[in-house]
């Protein structure tokens, strides 16, 4: 009967450290899927980090080459009216000995009536050039501001857009970071409730089987009263035995779990830091 109790034990004791290894390796499944989901997250946080430098670099870039373009089309302007100088001061140069040879061969007066119906002309032709270019200059600001004002509002679209990007993203991992938490303490306290069950299933079949042992060994006791002391010595002996075992097991059991928990708070502790880091890193 001991040798039946005992091997009832082992074999007891078998199922259960199967279970526990089970339930450990489907710890660590869970583990492992929350690591990917968090890689997964990283690796898109850097290719949108990657390509938010790439378009701050092509802004900056087409704010050069806009701003070169003007450079150069103001240097072409100003010579180009460098030589529209020379040319009229040319112009001039020939104008006046022509007049003073003028005046030398004809008449003053036909000569001044002339000069002055020539100035005019020349006064008028120059007000009707300056008038055209006012008037192109204006058409052409005109246009760049329509053109700034699109500008403008293209940016304002795109910053709205990577505002919302963000924002959603935020409250994605936020509602995932919830569940995760939420899903953490429901299996805590599944885990909880199933060590209780487990002890109070160990220590009613430790019950039982007393009360069993000691059913039969009062009836044998009854029946061979010169046995009473060795089957006496040889159960207690067997009992310290299985009891030493099972105080010895569940030593390493409580180790293993604290061990477990104390890996589990160091992990969350550092996601959640890699996390707000994360966050911060965002928001500046």
């Amino acid at each position: 009967r001991c040798f039946y109790d005992q091997k009832i034990l082992q074999k007891t004791f078998g199922d259960w450290k199967e279970w526990w290894t089970v339930c450990r390796e489907r710890k660590l499944s869970l583990r492992a899927d929350s690591h990917y989901r968090h890689l997964l997250h990283n690796f898109i946080f850097k290719a949108w980090r990657a390509y938010v430098c790439q378009q701050r670099a092509k802004r900056k870039k087409y704010y050069v080459a806009v701003s070169h373009a003007k450079k150069q089309t103001l240097l072409r302007t100003w010579q180009c009216w460098l030589v529209y100088v020379d040319v009229q001061r040319t112009k001039h140069g020939m104008q006046s000995v022509a007049l003073a040879f003028r005046e030398r061969s004809c008449l003053c007066i036909s000569w001044a009536v002339w000069r002055r119906r020539h100035y005019q002309n020349q006064t008028g032709h120059k007000m009707n050039i300056l008038a055209l270019q006012h008037w192109a200059q204006s058409l052409q600001f005109r246009a760049w501001l329509q053109w700034r004002e699109l500008y403008l509002y293209s940016q304002n679209d795109k910053q709205k857009e990577t505002r919302a990007v963000t924002h959603h993203q935020h409250r994605e991992l936020k509602r995932c970071m919830e569940a995760w938490l939420g899903y953490l303490n429901l299996h805590r306290a599944k885990k909880h409730q199933n060590e209780l069950a487990q002890e109070h299933h160990r220590s009613r079949i430790v019950r039982q089987c007393f009360s069993d042992w000691r059913l039969s060994w009062e009836c044998r006791r009854r029946m061979h009263a010169h046995r009473k002391n060795i089957e006496k010595v040889a159960a207690r002996i067997a009992l310290r035995r299985a009891f030493a075992h099972w105080k010895h097991y569940t030593v390493l059991c409580v180790e293993e779990t604290r061990r477990c928990e104390l890996a589990e708070k160091h992990y969350k502790h550092h996601l959640l830091v890699r996390a707000l880091l994360c966050v911060r890193w965002k928001r500046l």
